[in-house]
């Protein structure tokens, strides 16, 4: 039976063993997904010995994303644009890596929860292995403006710079966010599942807006109830998780699974 896991810290709450149990089911497929807590200074001896033992693919979740790509020996194009990786896979005696957080999102945010990419104002928070691995896929979409905004903003003006030639991109400190309207916030911080709030300027989050937290579940009910408070149309990161997996799924196994009524059964469980 082939083996896959999530790998994480924490990764104890990680709903992947859950939704990649219905795709296999879809496919008639049986396969083996688990979860692997890994020490944040041991990414790579874990990844390792998963991969040496038989170990088929992983998915990878914070805050291990930037370590996966520089452990993969070959990449896909969008893995090397983001410079991180949420997803390896043991392949031709190598170990490849892909970043599928990017075509997730898209999905989740056009499809699922109709918000008009091309044209739009959006404001991203967080400029970890997150924020890299979805930063091309949300320019590819042509917005009008990617605003980037991060506690430190060294991290945030690298990014600008590193994404610069695919769509017009901005950076700033989060005590420096432009009042202006957006149409779509994104937390890509990892507060929430830190149990932390995201402090962010007064008047950032409003009326006829999407605010969107990457974090899914518990972790990021403080989030969405402090957006919904504010008026905003909020969304937690399910929607973004589920698809992604699709993504991981068809690389893996060679065929994409269906994604709707998995996403609307986890949502009924709450």
């Amino acid at each position: 039976m082939d083996r896959y896991v999530v790998m994480g810290n924490p990764v104890a709450h990680s709903l992947s063993p859950d939704i990649h149990a219905r795709f296999a089911a879809q496919a008639g497929d049986a396969i083996e997904y688990g979860r692997l807590l890994i020490a944040e200074d041991a990414f790579a001896q874990h990844a390792r010995a998963f991969f040496a033992g038989g170990g088929r693919g992983a998915n990878v979740t914070l805050p291990f994303k930037v370590d996966a790509f520089e452990f993969a020996d070959t990449a896909s194009e969008r893995a090397r644009v983001a410079g991180a990786a949420n997803f390896l896979m043991a392949r031709d005696g190598a170990i490849f890596g892909d970043n599928t957080d990017g075509a997730g999102l898209v999905v989740d945010l056009a499809r699922n929860l109709h918000v008009a990419l091309r044209g739009a104002s959006i404001l991203l928070v967080g400029a970890g292995g997150a924020a890299r691995g979805v930063l091309a896929p949300l320019l590819g979409e042509e917005p009008a403006r990617l605003v980037v905004a991060n506690r430190t903003p060294a991290k945030a003006i690298e990014l600008a710079q590193r994404f610069g030639d695919l769509g017009r991109i901005e950076a700033c400190a989060l005590d420096a966010i432009p009042a202006s309207s957006f149409d779509l916030v994104l937390n890509a911080t990892s507060t929430s599942t830190r149990g932390e709030p995201l402090v962010l300027p007064a008047g950032i989050i409003g009326k006829e807006m999407l605010a969107y937290d990457m974090a899914y579940g518990p972790a990021a009910r403080a989030f969405v109830a402090q957006a919904q408070s504010l008026g905003a149309r909020a969304s937690d990161g399910l929607g973004m998780l589920v698809e992604q997996a699709a993504e991981s799924f068809l690389t893996w196994r060679g065929r994409r699974p269906a994604t709707a009524a998995v996403l609307a059964e986890l949502r009924a469980r709450g």
